[in-house]
Order: structure tokens, then sequence, then C-alpha cells
């Protein structure tokens, strides 16, 4: 049987892009992630270097039958967020290849992002307003929510400017 770890660890929605470093340095050193939800990595020893690991939010069955003809296997997935590795033997092992995709991949972030952020903004009010007692736990996260979307945002507006550069 295989030594396993697991690992609870926190990332924003924003820090996709450190935890997908995070994960392929756990993967360095010979811990490749095997299964994940929220918050809580299991990891399995393997040879340091063995895989690359990536994660997007894509949930659609569509998109990891395609990841799979690529040769990566689907590790798991929490919310809308999806996990594969893939043999680094295989070669490179890009999911957002090119500034398209990756505008694409914020865009889905932000749309999320967006209807979680004015729902709990809704709730808030409309709890504030009937004296609920945790109408403020409500603004509390929209107002998370709502630096998520700048963070989003700006890194979309970099994004744009890089693809301008270019044209």
């Amino acid at each position: 049987m295989k030594e396993k770890k697991t690992v609870f660890k926190l990332f924003f929605v924003w820090d996709f892009e450190k935890e997908e470093r995070w994960l392929n340095e756990m993967a360095q050193e010979g811990w490749v992630l095997d299964n994940t939800g929220f918050s809580f990595y299991t990891f399995v020893r393997c040879e340091p270097g063995e895989y690359i690991i990536r994660l997007e939010m894509n949930p659609s069955s569509d998109y990891r039958a395609f990841v799979k003809e690529l040769g990566a296997e689907y590790i798991g997935g929490c919310v809308n967020w999806v996990y594969f590795r893939r043999k680094a033997e295989l070669g490179s092992f890009e999911l957002l290849s090119d500034i398209d995709s990756r505008l694409t991949h914020l865009s889905r972030i932000n749309r999320m992002l967006s209807l979680i952020c004015l729902a709990n903004l809704i709730l808030g009010i409309t709890n504030s307003l009937n004296q609920a007692r945790y109408g403020w736990l409500n603004l509390l996260c929209a107002a998370m929510l709502s630096y998520a979307l700048g963070r989003i945002h700006g890194m979309k507006a970099a994004l744009e400017k890089e693809r301008s550069l270019h044209e």
C-alpha cells in the first residue's frame, strides 16, 4: 500500500496559480495529488518530479474527456474546480496555454463570483432590513467576494494589456 498524507491548506479563488505551483512543488518532492476536497489535499508517494499537476475551473465532463485524451488523469474536483495529473515523461502539460484561454478561465471565475456576491448582497440587505441577527455575515461575504472580483479583474486587465502589446 502506498504511503499517504493529507494536508489542510487554504487558497483563495484568485490564488489558483499559487495553488497549482504548490501542488507541483509537492510532486517535485515526491508527493503527488491523489484526491482533493475543500482545502484538503490527499497525496501519495511517487518518484520526485514524476507528475505535473494542473487545475482549472471547468466542470464540463466533455472537457475532462478531452484532457484525458492528452494523457492526463482526472484526480477530482471541488465545486467547479477540476484537478488533473499527467506523467512528466509525456512532455509539457498546459491547460491555459495562451492569453485567450486564460481570459476565458478568468471570465468563468468572474461569473461564478459575481453570482455568489450578488446573492450575498441581496441576502445581507434583506436580512439587515428585517433585523435578522446575522445579516452582517452575508454583507461581509459580499465584501470579500467584491475584493476577489477586483483581483480577477486586475488579472484580466493585465492579460488584455499583454495581448495588445503582442498585436
